[in-house]
């Protein structure tokens, strides 16, 4: 498969968005990469250098809506960067026999429906393999598997991302989400349920993880709202309207709800209900014995903040190292769709600075 007998290998970046630029400055800074290509998303992209999309200073790969041109380059591996997947894009990438690390919107591919198979075809017909992470889903699920190999009996395992999001000014993420609607809107469960549908994935990894088969898969959602107008930067949520979103994916076996991965997402301190959140990444299992894992995350002490927004990038980060982690493993998996189930632990080789 290609990159087994790479040194360094050779990587295309697709998209330099928030988190794009975040795997933009990890390929450079890391000595087991190469960055060769760069996917420009927006016409404003097209021609210029990435390193100044990326706000670094100029790096010679010039960035360009060419698809053939970046797959005649050959990488080793796509670092697939976008809002939302393309799966047209993602399969002609894997039947050219590229490998992509994903962070959008996948993890097993269930979220796809019918066009997971696409996905598992492509991988067959190019000899390649995909991988999906991110922080959550993602990185948290193997928090989850790690510390539920911690039981000899499991009755239940939790997965919970619960932060207060106001700095994250990402309006069409949001958006699509049901931020900013009315909180009787019909329309609101399903909104809910389609842009999180990734979630579902970590509900089948989890259950792949602990050797069960399913009966169910499904969501509960919720909703509160802001008591006051919040100005989000970029965008705003008026008063009366949704400023707060929860769902719970949760795998069911009969009438046992085994698996939840859930998130309680609020923006401001106006919100009605006052949603408490534990500001980090959370994980209990239940079964003998009980395990109660937290992950918090914080800036660096040389980390220069100008507003709260500023501290998007830790997030940004976050999201980012896990597919970049993951390249080398990747680029030497079997076809298919390979997740942190199918890989070697991911090393964080070549980020100490000496």
């Amino acid at each position: 498969m290609s990159g087994e007998n790479s040194v360094v290998l050779r990587v295309v970046q697709w998209t330099t968005g928030n988190v794009g630029q975040r795997s933009v400055r990890a390929i450079l800074s890391s000595p087991e990469l190469e960055l060769v290509g760069c996917f420009a998303w927006g016409s404003e992209k097209i021609g210029r250098d990435v390193g100044e999309l990326c706000g670094i200073d100029p790096v010679g790969v010039i960035a360009t809506n060419d698809i053939d041109a970046l797959l005649a380059l050959r990488p080793d591996c796509v670092v697939y960067n976008p809002k939302w997947p393309d799966v047209d894009h993602m399969v002609r990438i894997l039947e050219s026999g590229i490998n992509i690390t994903a962070t959008a919107g996948f993890i097993t591919g269930h979220a796809l429906g019918a066009d997971r198979q696409r996905i598992q075809d492509a991988c067959e017909r190019g000899g390649s393999s995909i991988f999906g992470s991110g922080m959550n889903p993602g990185f948290a699920n193997l928090l989850g598997i790690v510390s539920a190999g911690l039981c000899d009996r499991i009755d239940a395992i939790r997965m919970l991302e619960s932060v207060d999001s106001t700095g994250y000014d990402s309006a069409d993420t949001e958006l699509s989400v049901g931020y900013g609607r009315l909180p009787d809107d019909p329309e609101l469960p399903a909104l809910i349920k389609r842009g999180t549908a990734v979630f579902g994935d970590a509900v089948h990894l989890i259950a792949r993880s602990l050797g069960v088969e399913l009966d169910d898969v499904r969501c509960e959602t919720e909703v509160a709202i802001t008591t006051a107008d919040l100005d989000l930067g970029s965008w705003s949520i008026a008063a009366g309207h949704v400023a707060g979103v929860a769902a719970s994916w949760q795998g069911w076996i009969g009438d046992r709800k085994l698996i939840s991965c859930d998130v309680r997402w609020r923006k401001g301190r106006t919100l009605e209900p006052d949603w408490r959140v534990e500001h980090g990444y959370i994980v209990e299992v239940e079964g003998m014995p009980m395990v109660r894992s937290k992950l918090e995350v914080y800036p660096p002490k040389d980390f220069v903040a100008h507003s709260f927004a500023d501290y998007m990038v830790l997030g940004m980060v976050m999201t980012a190292m896990p597919a970049i982690n993951a390249i080398a493993s990747v680029c030497a998996a079997q076809p298919g769709i390979v997740t942190y189930l199918d890989l070697p632990l991911p090393s964080p080789s070549g980020w100490v600075r000496v």
